[in-house]
């Protein structure tokens, strides 16, 4: 039998991915019209601060879902859990 939480963590897990890639596709829909939008008009160039600011928040997202914790982190989550589970 699976166990209940495995699959709400899994399940979790999954929409966290989803989201960040529907982020991922949003940024590289939304700039590369404005990049169009910008060359089109031909004003001054001003797409690289919106690709800028918003590519740190897409690589945060990325290094936040991704990345790996420090290892005292984990150990401390685990021990938390374990806590909370004993209540």
């Amino acid at each position: 039998m699976v166990d209940r939480h495995r699959v709400m963590v899994a399940q979790r897990r999954i929409a966290e991915i989803e989201g960040f890639y529907i982020h991922l596709l949003s940024y590289v829909l939304v700039v590369a019209l404005l990049a169009a939008i910008n060359a089109y008009t031909g004003d001054e160039w001003w797409v690289q601060w919106v690709m800028l600011g918003w590519g740190i928040g897409v690589a945060a997202h990325a290094l936040a879902l991704f990345g790996s914790k420090p290892r005292f982190v984990t150990t401390w989550e685990r021990r938390k859990f374990r806590e909370l589970v004993r209540r």
